[in-house]
């Protein structure tokens, strides 16, 4: 298997499919390159796509220090440094997409030129300016239920995730594939990594993006509601915004179809056009109304 060592010396497992440009792809909390497995053919027949497991999960190294979001992003740094990757796409799922925010933070647009963000909010804990945070994490009260759950059950808490990510019941086979590849990830890792995940706010930043930027947000998701999904959307400069019906949090799982043509059509036209960065008009961080103008829900037709 394929690994890379970080300049912590951190072993991060790492795959490569198909061939053009890249398109690095990041799950979210706990899990793993696997969650990708509707995703990766479909998109290699386009691109050369580019996959990591974070440290402490899946295949990489199980450490047991710095597990923060700044250093998650500097894993990523390594690894397209290593790579010798350029003009990346990167992808971003749940908490993948915190720490492509804090990539961008850090880096700016440092070997990427597009960003693409699945259903993640910029804040985690409710606030009185903040009222869609995570559903099940939304406080330190909650924050210290899953922290109980991940040591006490682990594979129970695993099985509960799957269940708040999917809206409809996966085949048997690929929820114990699911379970599975979470419980890779130890449950110091899992509780350390969301402490720092969960304090993080990233509604000040997002306005200071600019690069194209997709967002995909999933109506229905049990994990964000999607005003806080599609908030991310509305507040980076020219993003896209579609919302994805019938699906929970992993809207690339249950809408696989949708998904990949929906990526590969927002790649595709920026190789057709040179996207400008729009002027914004930016919302203070503490307006808590809804955002509408901009989401587009698009059949299956609409990439025909």
């Amino acid at each position: 298997m394929p690994f890379i060592t970080t300049n912590d010396n951190v072993s991060i497992y790492y795959e490569i499919h198909g061939e053009g440009k890249p398109l690095f792809m990041l799950p979210g909390w706990t899990c793993s390159t696997k969650f990708w497995k509707y995703n990766v053919d479909a998109l290699a027949r386009h691109f050369q796509i580019v996959l990591m497991d974070m440290r402490g999960h899946g295949e990489s190294e199980k450490v047991l220090h710095s597990h923060r979001i700044s250093r998650y992003a500097m894993d990523v740094k390594n690894l397209l440094d290593t790579l010798d990757l350029k003009s990346v796409t990167v992808l971003g799922w749940s908490m993948g997409a915190s720490i492509l925010w804090s990539y961008i933070e850090l880096f700016g647009n440092y070997r990427i030129d597009s960003l693409i963000c699945v259903d993640q909010s910029p804040a985690q804990y409710v606030k009185p300016n903040w009222p869609w945070g995570q559903k099940a994490c939304f406080d330190v009260e909650t924050f210290m239920e899953t922290c109980f759950a991940a040591k006490s059950d682990p594979r129970g808490a695993a099985e509960g995730l799957v269940s708040a990510c999917l809206k409809h019941a996966p085949s048997a086979e690929d929820r114990n594939m699911l379970v599975d590849e979470i419980c890779k990830c130890p449950p110091y890792v899992r509780i350390e990594i969301m402490r720092d995940h969960t304090n993080l706010d990233w509604r000040d930043f997002l306005p200071h993006i600019n690069i194209p930027t997709l967002v995909c947000c999933a109506r229905e998701s049990k994990v964000f509601d999607v005003h806080g999904s599609a908030w991310v959307g509305e507040h980076i400069p020219g993003a896209q915004t579609v919302i994805f019906e019938d699906c929970s949090h992993m809207l690339f799982w249950e809408k696989p179809e949708q998904f990949n043509q929906c990526v590969t059509k927002f790649i595709e036209d920026l190789k057709k056009v040179s996207l400008p960065v729009m002027p914004h008009n930016l919302k203070k961080p503490h307006d808590q109304q809804a955002p509408t103008h901009g989401w587009r829900t698009f059949p299956l037709a609409s990439f025909e």
